[in-house]
């Protein structure tokens, strides 16, 4: 080589270019090797950055990485941050960027969050449905262990801890007032069902809503059964809470 005896390559030098040819048909493994390096590293920053981005709380699912690289690559980053403690494992394929509280400290999900995240992310419509929608309007008091949401996406059923969170396929009659508080009353008071619904769980329901929930149940209305129509005008005839 020029400047020296063969073979000597003085400190600060730039090698030639035919030099760097030689090399790189001498060894071409180690340049394999740098580019995929460069590649997971850059993935792996991708996938953080999406997830602080989100902030605490935020439940996902290796799909929701799915345009940063491939399937191994997007399991090695989430096992990699996993054991690092930066995420949470809540069951298989679920995760999340826990939440904290200042008393309690690390904090569970919430229901919503898990089936959002369940849904996948162009999944936006589900319902609360069952038990688990009319606790949410008060009319029981005891959270289900087993939690189910209507979806327009796929089913699917996850365990995390003690509880099973549900997601389970419906028509598009059903999904038509999901995310309103009439899909909402519609789900719990089919839950409770026509012959255990009386003025008592009535009375409780007009106390819930208040105007603005009420006029939602009067546009709503076409999409309700005959006999939770009945109801929706006996609440609206109430008038709203303030």
């Amino acid at each position: 080589m020029p400047g020296g005896p063969r073979g000597l390559i003085k400190k600060g030098s730039t090698l030639p270019a035919e030099a760097v040819i030689v090399l790189t048909q001498k060894h071409p493994n180690i340049c394999v090797r740098n580019n995929m390096k460069k590649r997971k590293n850059t993935v792996d920053i991708q996938i953080i950055n999406r997830i602080y981005g989100h902030g605490r709380g935020w439940v996902f699912t290796p799909d929701h990485f799915k345009d940063l690289g491939s399937r191994n690559a997007i399991a090695s980053a989430l096992k990699r941050y996993k054991q690092k403690g930066s995420i949470r494992q809540l069951a298989r394929g679920l995760y999340d960027y826990p939440g904290i509280d200042p008393e309690l400290g690390v904090i569970q999900p919430s229901m919503e969050a898990i089936a959002k995240a369940l849904a996948g992310r162009d999944a936006t419509r589900m319902q609360p449905t069952g038990a688990y929608a009319a606790n949410l309007l008060g009319l029981t008091t005891q959270v289900p262990m087993r939690i189910a949401f209507l979806t327009d996406g796929l089913p699917r059923t996850v365990q995390v801890g003690n509880r099973q969170i549900t997601l389970k396929q419906t028509t598009p009659r059903n999904m038509a007032t999901a995310g309103r508080i009439s899909g909402l009353v519609i789900q719990a008071l089919r839950h409770l069902g026509q012959q255990n619904v009386n003025d008592q769980i009535i009375s409780q329901l007009s106390r819930r809503l208040d105007g603005d929930a009420k006029a939602q149940l009067l546009k709503d209305v076409r999409y309700a059964p005959a006999w939770i129509a009945d109801i929706f005008r006996q609440l609206i005839d109430k008038g709203g809470s303030k």
